[in-house]
């Protein structure tokens, strides 16, 4: 599972069924990402992953981060120690009824692990 380098990986889990918050949960963080990070994305200092949590092939990860659910991690890669961040509360709470709050602290953990 461990990228190679120091880096930043967004990690977002959904499995088959889907509620409204889940479906902005993914929406909100792609957008981020896509709009404020495509330096980061082109230059492999960030990682983005979409998981799909029913499909077999994804079991290993899921069950690393013991994930049965919709979740949102950033994790911090350096010298191949990951810092694990779990914002899954933070994302259920306000991707889709306060996604400007969802985007900008989204962003601030992203720019502070990109900045050390």
């Amino acid at each position: 599972f461990a990228p190679s380098g120091d880096v930043v990986e967004v990690i977002y889990f959904h499995g088959t069924q889907r509620c409204p918050t889940c479906q902005a949960i993914e929406a909100e963080t792609k957008s981020l990402i896509e709009s404020s990070f495509a330096d980061a994305i082109n230059s492999k200092k960030l990682i983005f992953k979409i998981v799909d949590i029913s499909k077999p092939e994804n079991k290993a990860i899921a069950d690393r981060y013991e994930v049965a659910w919709s979740s949102l991690f950033v994790n911090d890669w350096k010298k191949d120690q990951e810092s694990v961040n779990n914002l899954t509360e933070f994302a259920f709470t306000n991707a889709r009824n306060n996604p400007d709050a969802f985007k900008r602290g989204l962003s601030e953990k992203i720019n502070e692990f990109l900045a050390n």
